[in-house]
Order: structure tokens, then C-alpha cells, then sequence
């Protein structure tokens, strides 16, 4: 690890990731809400085109990918805002326009290669210079800054945009905001997991947050951790495996994702198991069953073999046998087994 951090353009491909994974899952979070995944991929290509005209007019690739990119975004909510065509239509255009325009265009360079795109479309994070940093770091500011001021606004029109304009919300102006805030986030991400991949990092953290997570807010925390985590961690195994960095984080993402599912469903299936049955009974426990009754927290447990059985979900569970000569359990609560 000594060796990587010795190395300058190390450092700055180091903290270009952290800022991604801090950015692109706060945007993403609201896209997975909204059922937008694939929005980034739009922009990314978007993106493209304005990459390839900053080649061709020799001007910073960033300023004309983020021109190139809002102005998409601004349209897009425009277009399906006036319900002239649907949101998937618009999508598949700026998809295949961007990605067209930018090989044509790029051909026109002097270089006259498309290959000349390879690092924005799949990153090449040790090609971001110090310039680059700064200018990604105050995108990522805006990003950070805009999403927690703007989070209670997005999540009402994330959640239900219908109601969010019933109680007055300037709904498509949110929208806007939050596209522009997804094209920002790809010009931020492009140098580090590549145009073509940014989606992923959006979404992917977000999914395995939605697994770990037991509320909004804590799954925003477990997709920002995720993202950090994959990140960073893949620009750290790419520098040693000698990979693509775009790739390695994406492939990094996708395990966690896949460690959460397979932990998750194994949790379920102990605490399953736990929840052991008891034995049948040929009868309904009641009043008048002849079995005691002993109090136990909010409901009634029966003494029955020895052991006490409630009721619960059309089965009776066991809650184990009372201690001889002790007094009746009735203040203390056991969970089920």
C-alpha cells in the first residue's frame, strides 16, 4: 500500500474515486425511487458527444461533456414533462444520437481514431491530471450540497409525483434539478468507471442498500459505504491486478451486492429455523381447554406437556418449559422460538 500512495497520480486517482462513490449513490438513490436506472447510461452517452467535441476543437473534454450532458438532461424532463413523447423514447435517442455523434465527430479529430474515447468510455483513472481533480471535486460539491438540500423535495417526487404536484411541489422543476444533478454526477464518474459504466455505480450500491437497509436514511447510508468501499477499493486492486479501473469497481459493486443477497437469505432461513414449532395439538387451547393459563407479556401462554404454547400465526409456538417451584412468568417477555 506504501508504494501506491507514493505515487502522485495514485493519490489523485485515489480521491477522484472517493468523491464518485460519495456522489453517484446520493444521486442514484432517487433514480432507483424513480425507476430511472438507466437514465445514466443516457447522459454517459450524451457525454460522449461532448468529449469528442472538446477533442476536436481542443478544448477541455470535461466543460464540453458537462454542456453536452445538462443540456440532455434539461430536454429530456422538458420532452416528457409535455407528455409529447415517453420517457423510454427519449431515453433510446439521446442513447444512440450521443454515442453516434461522438465516433463521428471524433473521427473528424486530428488523431482521426475512435479508439481516442476508450479512457472516457470505460475510464482510465490514472489519466486525471491535478486540473482534473479540482474541477471534479467542485462538481462533486455541487453534487453533495445540492442532494441534502434538495433530499426531502426529491423524495417526495421520487416517491409519488403524482401527490408531490397534488400539495403544490414545483414537480417538474425538481426534475430537472435532479437530471442535471445525474449529468453532473456523469462528468464527475467519467474518468474513473467510464461512460458506459457510471450507471452501474449509481445503481448498484443502491441495490445492495435496499437489502441492508431498514429505512430510507439507513439505506442511503449503506449505498454511500458501498460505493466508497467499491470505489476505492477497485482503483486499489486494479493498480495491483493491472485491470481496467472502471471494470474492477463495477465487478467490486457487484460482489457486494451478491454477498448481500446470499447473507441476507441465509439469515432468513436461521432465523426461520428458529422459529421452531411446537408439537400438534388435536385441540384449540381456550378457556375451557383444562390446560392453565399463565399471563405472558401482551397475550396468554397454556401449560400443556410440560411446556408453555401460545398461539401465533394459525400454529402454536413453544416457550419453554416453566421452572419448578418458580413463579409464574407472566412479567417477563421471551421471544419466540
Amino acid at each position: 500500500m506504501a508504494d501506491l500512495l507514493a505515487l502522485d497520480f495514485m493519490r489523485q486517482a485515489l480521491v477522484a474515486a472517493l468523491l464518485v462513490g460519495i456522489a453517484a449513490p446520493l444521486v442514484g438513490v432517487f433514480l432507483v425511487q424513480r425507476r430511472l436506472s438507466l437514465i445514466g447510461d443516457g447522459m454517459g452517452h450524451v457525454a460522449l458527444a461532448g468529449v469528442a467535441v472538446g477533442v476536436l476543437t481542443n478544448t477541455a473534454p470535461v466543460f464540453t461533456a458537462l454542456a453536452a450532458a445538462v443540456a440532455a438532461a434539461v430536454a429530456i424532463e422538458l420532452i416528457r414533462a409535455r407528455g409529447r413523447t415517453s420517457g423510454d423514447v427519449a431515453l433510446a435517442v439521446m442513447f444512440y444520437g450521443g454515442i453516434a455523434a461522438g465516433v463521428v465527430i471524433i473521427a473528424k479529430s486530428p488523431s482521426g481514431s475512435p479508439a481516442n474515447l476508450t479512457a472516457y468510455l470505460f475510464g482510465a483513472i490514472t489519466t486525471a491530471n491535478a486540473t482534473d481533480l479540482w474541477v471534479f471535486a467542485a462538481l462533486a460539491l455541487v453534487v453533495l450540497v445540492s442532494t441534502w438540500l434538495l433530499r426531502p423535495w426529491l423524495f417526495a417526487v421520487a416517491n409519488d409525483e403524482e401527490y408531490a404536484r397534488a400539495t403544490g411541489l414545483p414537480v417538474t422543476r425538481l426534475n430537472i434539478a435532479l437530471a442535471v444533478l445525474t449529468a453532473v454526477t456523469v462528468v464527475v464518474s467519467m474518468r474513473v468507471v467510464g461512460l458506459l459504466l457510471i450507471s452501474a455505480l449509481m445503481i448498484i450500491p443502491n441495490a445492495t442498500a435496499q437489502i441492508l437497509g431498514r429505512s430510507f436514511r439507513a439505506s442511503v447510508r449503506w449505498a454511500v459505504l458501498v460505493g466508497v468501499a467499491s470505489s476505492v477499493g477497485g482503483v486499489v486492486v486494479s493498480f495491483y491486478a493491472e485491470t481496467p479501473s472502471g471494470g474492477t469497481i463495477v465487478l467490486l459493486a457487484i460482489g457486494a451486492f451478491v454477498a448481500a443477497a446470499v447473507g441476507s437469505a441465509a439469515v432468513a432461513r436461521v432465523r426461520s429455523a428458529r422459529h421452531r414449532r411446537a408439537v400438534e395439538h388435536q385441540h384449540e387451547h381456550g378457556v375451557q381447554c383444562g390446560h392453565e393459563a399463565v399471563p405472558h407479556g401482551d397475550h396468554v401462554d397454556y401449560l400443556h406437556d410440560g411446556h408453555l404454547h401460545a398461539a401465533h400465526e394459525g400454529h402454536y409456538d413453544e416457550h419453554g418449559a416453566p421452572t419448578e417451584g418458580a413463579p409464574d412468568p407472566a412479567p417477563q417477555e421471551a421471544p419466540h422460538r
